[in-house]
């Protein structure tokens, strides 16, 4: 309950926070940013790490350290080459290492390695193919296990790797650059905490409205088995 509160808290200040570590590491913020988004779509260990609320954050804070004379800043063009190329190479890795082990560590009582997590993202490659690559990008959880997935399942290489740069494009510009233009704004600044809660809950739709598609799929399906 006590790790659930701190990160919590932690994610209400996320804003706070890169500012501080801005002001610490300086221009090592970079490889900081690029080590949470590599192993947050990389690794299927680690799907808990901040995605979008990070990118909105990280773009608001960048277009306010530069409003800001002699403060330390990033450049927004850097990061965002920076933070794609991060999320083209977690999505590659990711790939990787679900084509080496396949698909017999899910389990149903793991902690992480969730069959319930993998049968989500099957649904979703069910219903969209290969653009689930593009789309999970948006979506917390099902973006960790997709691209594990397609490994898994020896989806062919080169047409992985063109939906993985899509998505990962598409994701990294959506995200970082709306913090960057409306961050600032008045009102979202001063309700930044609830912005960013609000982008967690706001990501947080799609995977349940599936589960709760599944769970009228299977109470439909339960009285025919009967």
């Amino acid at each position: 309950m006590e790790f659930l509160q701190q990160a919590f808290d932690y994610f209400r200040h996320l804003d706070v926070h890169l500012a501080d570590m801005l002001r610490q590491y300086g221009a090592w913020t970079y490889a900081i940013l690029f080590l949470i988004i590599f192993c947050e779509t990389g690794l299927v260990v680690t799907p808990f790490l901040p995605g979008d609320s990070l990118l909105f954050a990280a773009g608001a804070i960048t277009a306010a350290a530069n409003n800001q004379p002699g403060e330390q800043a990033l450049s927004i063009i850097i990061l965002w080459l920076v933070l794609m190329l991060a999320a083209v190479l977690g999505d590659t890795v990711n790939y990787q290492i679900g084509r080496a082990v396949g698909l017999r560590v899910f389990k149903e009582d793991a902690r992480v390695m969730k069959l319930e997590y993998l049968r989500r993202t099957e649904r979703f490659y069910a219903k969209y193919g290969g653009k689930t690559i593009i789309l999970a990008r948006f979506i917390p959880i099902v973006r960790t296990y997709a691209p594990f997935v397609a490994g898994a399942s020896r989806m062919d290489y080169p047409r992985f790797l063109s939906f993985n740069v899509i998505g990962g494009v598409i994701w990294i510009t959506a995200f970082l650059f709306a913090g960057y233009f409306f961050g600032n704004i008045p009102a979202v600044k001063h309700n930044f905490e609830y912005v960013v809660i609000g982008i967690i809950l706001v990501s947080l739709v799609p995977p349940i409205l599936e589960w709760l598609k599944h769970r009228r799929e299977q109470a439909a399906a339960e009285p025919t088995q009967a």
